[in-house]
């Protein structure tokens, strides 16, 4: 055998609420590939971060090639040669893409040259991303793209990946594990985190299951089924959904003829947006990152109102024009795709994080009823079961999933007449993700309209009633669930459809 590239002995990481690893070993070989599964909050990202240097545990040693190792910056991590992509995003919104890769790699390197190696790396993984662009006018999975080309430019010796397919397309993800099996051909180690239990039983051979903190199983994945990986993480299989056929009621949102030239330079023009989604009813808009998304969405939530009146329509009233407050007094309510800074305020705890779209807790006379408040918060997290540390932990200290869980369940609570919801499941395990799915077909079923923006087929394909592919600013036509197919929404993507597609609705 040869000496293992990490090893972790006995690696406990506590923090004044949890205990987020709790005696965790792991062995990653040269060359493998080396799931870590988790449900949300289970201490992969803290274990994780403690490999990279940005966490130091409290308790355990970390061997890097058979030497102990006291990792003690990220910096240092990077210099033996360990590079991460976080699910959170550590770049900078002001600096350009190849600003922000600069300032993680040699810096006997020019800007020109590092900007030349990201258009290479770009054209060689099939991450397309101009370089030039400011990271605030990027998307979440142009954001995800810039992190994982700034990862292999620095030739790692092992990548450590936090959930790194949660925002790309079947195709862009396809195109990523050609190029993480050349990587493990070529003896480079990989730490995988997912979600994604089809992905870990495909691409790793080796798997680490945490749950509370503790290793709780060991195994090879592709011996495994999704039920039993579902098992070792979280006690059980996920629900089946029920998705029950039912005739949708009026139309709730119309929006027609919406165009829109792009708000700056690196965005996208909206050519001729027209859809409806009617009461009872979940539509579905799939799409590469980059396309659109992010413009229209930032239009029907009324962050953007620019649009004609007449446009955007909510019950037959002209609300192109309103604010997100106006909006929501028509009963609209918003999941961004953005958890941290538009989802949520990271300094602010979750109770306080409800006022910013439920007033409920606010009385006639201004005054905040701070004891409903804290009900309101508690009675979310039982509900979606939230890992938090109570109802005034700060948004920050959640892991993704959690928070996520936290922001969907507290518009759901609401129980709104339209959702508009961008990546439900975004970073979330298989238990929230089905309960977050069950909760929007639940909502469907008791009425409400609800437009679903995901980069997940799977998931569109799972909860939608109807479907629409946007590509370059333009929205398909609408096509029966029942009557799509992978390959048709793949097509789609590229922008290959025009109105004769309306033959497969």
């Amino acid at each position: 055998m040869s000496v293992p590239r990490l090893q972790l002995a006995h690696i406990t990481k506590r923090y004044p609420a949890v205990v987020a690893n709790n005696d965790v070993s792991l062995t990653v070989q040269p060359g493998e590939t080396h799931a870590v599964l988790g449900e949300n909050g289970a201490g992969k990202s803290t274990l994780m971060k403690i490999i990279y240097g940005a966490v130091k545990p409290d308790e355990g040693s970390v061997l890097w090639n058979g030497q102990p190792m006291q990792i003690r910056n990220p910096q240092e991590a990077r210099a033996l040669g360990i590079a991460m992509v976080f699910q959170h995003f550590s770049l900078f919104d002001t600096l350009t893409v190849a600003e922000n890769v600069w300032l993680g790699v040699d810096k006997s390197l020019t800007l020109g040259q590092v900007t030349q190696s990201i258009t290479a790396k770009a054209a060689e993984y099939g991450l397309d991303i101009d370089p030039a662009r400011h990271v605030h006018t990027l998307s979440v999975g142009e954001m995800q793209r810039v992190e994982i080309i700034r990862a292999l430019l620095t030739q790692p010796r092992l990548l450590i990946l936090d959930e790194p397919t949660s925002v790309l397309t079947p195709q862009a993800v396809e195109k990523l594990f050609v190029v993480l099996r050349k990587l493990a051909a070529q003896g480079c180690s990989i730490l995988y985190i997912s979600h994604k239990l089809h992905e870990i039983r495909e691409l790793c051979s080796a798997c680490t299951v945490l749950r509370g903190g503790k290793v709780t199983g060991v195994c090879n994945p592709q011996q495994e089924t999704n039920a039993s990986l579902s098992r070792m993480m979280i006690g059980a299989e996920p629900p089946a959904l029920q998705h029950h056929e039912r005739q949708p009621g009026e139309v709730v949102l119309r929006v027609q003829d919406l165009r829109l030239p792009r708000a700056d330079q690196f965005g996208v023009d909206l050519d001729g947006i027209s859809l409806e989604v009617r009461a009872g009813e979940v539509v579905g808009i799939a799409g590469v990152s980059g396309n659109g998304q992010q413009e229209l969405l930032y239009a029907l939530s009324g962050e953007d109102t620019r649009a004609r009146p007449s446009a955007i329509q909510v019950l037959g009233k002209d609300v192109g024009r309103f604010g997100p407050a106006h909006r929501r007094h028509l009963g609209v309510h918003f999941v961004p795709e953005d958890r941290l800074g538009r989802g949520a305020v990271p300094t602010l705890g979750l109770a306080h994080n409800l006022m910013l779209t439920r007033t409920e807790s606010i009385r006639a006379s201004g005054w905040i009823d701070l004891n409903a408040l804290q009900r309101q918060a508690q009675g979310i997290i039982d509900r979606f079961h939230v890992k938090a540390g109570g109802p005034n932990a700060a948004a920050r200290s959640l892991s993704g999933g959690n928070l996520q869980k936290f922001i969907v369940g507290r518009e759901i609570d609401a129980n709104p007449g339209l959702l508009i919801v961008s990546q439900p499941t975004w970073g979330v395990d298989v238990g929230a993700t089905a309960q977050i799915r069950g909760e929007i077909l639940a909502l469907r079923d008791a009425g409400c309209a609800v437009l679903v923006v995901s980069e997940e087929l799977e998931e569109l394909f799972e909860i939608c009633d109807r479907l629409h592919v946007i590509a370059k600013g333009r929205l398909s036509p609408s096509i029966a669930r029942a009557r799509a197919t992978v390959l048709l929404i793949g097509e789609w993507m590229s922008g290959l459809f025009n109105q004769d597609s309306a033959a497969h609705a």
